[in-house]
């Protein structure tokens, strides 16, 4: 999936890794995507519950070597 934005929240533990999700889509204008790469299994529910919290989209997530890698679109 093509992205605008990537944040690596790798080695993170929450609340971390919600917090500069957050921060980092501030900084980004409505339906661009956000990359974001989590090592902490709790990140999974956070995100979710994040992005429904927010209104922003959570496009697509997925594991790839023992990372967690989810798709946020801007609301």
């Amino acid at each position: 999936m093509e992205f605008n934005k990537e944040f690596d929240a790798s080695g993170l533990a929450c609340p971390m890794p919600i917090v500069k999700t957050k921060k980092a889509l501030a900084d980004m204008v409505s339906g661009q995507i956000l990359r974001v790469v989590a090592t902490d299994p709790g990140s999974v529910c956070d995100m979710a519950a994040f992005a429904e919290q927010t209104g922003n989209a959570l496009l697509e997530q997925s594991s790839e070597n023992s990372k967690f890698v989810f798709y946020l679109k801007k609301a």
